[in-house]
């Protein structure tokens, strides 16, 4: 198959990874009815097409919190994206570069952040999460700025991890851990040449970022029980308000579902704020980010600049998103299907794809550049 969309690199990634790899990725929490709704939600706007605009010069190019970009897109953070191709993380933030849009590294990406920034260079953001080790908390900050990390994202919808029956399936999570350590050898021994490129040449397959408190040969149980520890449900927004203190650069809180949530991390000072509900892997039965996405534009009224993420597949989702109040979108599993699927050069594609659909989505809703999508280019399902 000669791929074309994201859900053609969704079918290669299935294809060429364990399953355990695999149902990470894809899945969602408890019944998964958010993560399905991420998606459908965006149908709830058709575009309003225009004709005879003299679109000839149509342009995607724009700012994100000062930052130029070659369209409004991130890579979002994936937890141990990495582990999908040799060195994966390493190989997105060079595809991002090459693309000049923005990739943001995860805490727990299986890269850390000194190896990608002595391989891919400087110039990528960050995320973290709030931690119980305070002391580990403050040094990952100053390892990424260290790094030339200059914008942190801060995930604040996580003080638990949810539970995600796919996971418990596969065998990454959950149960014995020699029925997880069996089920995924043998998972992997059906793909070879995951097993080759990543399993025998991809190493060390430790957790980077958290290897100094994990130890060198720390693995994904090992992970799991760090994160069942060290994620805070203590955690206030006067918590963020010292995270705030901390950090010289652009802030940006990832996790924001309500307008409530969005007017006080204007008032810590945020710089920027990403609509989230984790891709669905959190609070199965909230509401899609493009569902909140409005009634939270209104709420900052134009004060803090507005990501959304979760539910992102096209181009035309993209066009959506900004009519709607967001200044850009952040991709997860679509960055990471391209990575299982081809390495750097996936994810390219998959970043190509993007602006591709993008563009013809702006030329027939007759806009030539992303400062004239607003409002006016959609018609909610309910007026049809």
């Amino acid at each position: 198959m000669i791929p074309a969309s994201v859900s053609d690199y969704r079918r290669l990634a299935q294809r060429r990874l364990p399953k355990f790899l695999f149902e990470y990725i894809d899945g969602g929490s408890f019944s998964e009815s958010t993560l399905r709704r991420n998606q459908s939600d965006f149908e709830r706007y058709s575009l309003r097409q225009r004709v005879l605009q003299n679109v000839d010069n149509t342009t995607t190019a724009t700012h994100i919190l000062g930052q130029s970009a070659s369209l409004p897109l991130v890579l979002a953070p994936v937890g141990i994206a990495g582990l999908n191709a040799r060195r994966g993380e390493v190989q997105a933030v060079r595809a991002a570069q090459k693309a000049e849009v923005p990739f943001c590294l995860s805490t727990v990406s299986a890269c850390s952040v000194d190896e990608v920034a002595q391989k891919a260079g400087s110039g990528f953001w960050f995320q973290l999460y709030m931690i119980r080790d305070r002391g580990f908390l403050k040094a990952m900050l100053e390892r990424a700025w260290e790094a030339g990390c200059r914008t942190l994202i801060f995930t604040v919808d996580m003080p638990v991890p949810a539970t995600r029956y796919r996971d418990i399936r596969s065998g990454l999570s959950g149960g014995s851990a020699w029925r997880r350590k069996f089920a995924r050898a043998g998972q992997a021994m059906v793909k070879p040449r995951w097993a080759w490129d990543v399993g025998l040449w991809g190493r060390p397959h430790s957790l980077g970022n958290i290897a100094p408190v994990l130890g060198d040969n720390a693995g994904i149980d090992e992970f799991w029980g760090w994160m069942a520890q060290n994620f805070d449900p203590t955690v206030t927004w006067d918590d963020m308000a010292e995270i705030r203190q901390l950090w010289k650069g652009k802030l940006v809180i990832k996790g924001i579902l309500d307008p409530e949530d969005a007017r006080a991390a204007l008032a810590t000072g945020a710089d920027g704020i990403v609509v989230s509900n984790h891709g669905g892997r959190q609070l199965d039965g909230a509401s899609s980010s493009i569902a909140a996405l409005p009634a939270i534009s209104q709420a900052v009224d134009g004060r803090l600049d507005i990501l959304l993420d979760s539910g992102v597949r096209t181009g035309v989702d993209i066009v959506r998103a900004l009519a709607l109040g967001a200044s850009a979108v952040m991709i997860g599993r679509p960055w990471v299907y391209g990575l299982a699927a081809g390495g750097e050069q996936g994810v390219a594609e998959i970043i190509e794809c993007f602006a591709k659909e993008m563009r013809v989505a702006m030329a027939l809703t007759g806009c030539t550049r992303t400062e004239q999508i607003t409002r006016d280019v959609l018609i909610e399902r309910s007026l049809l």
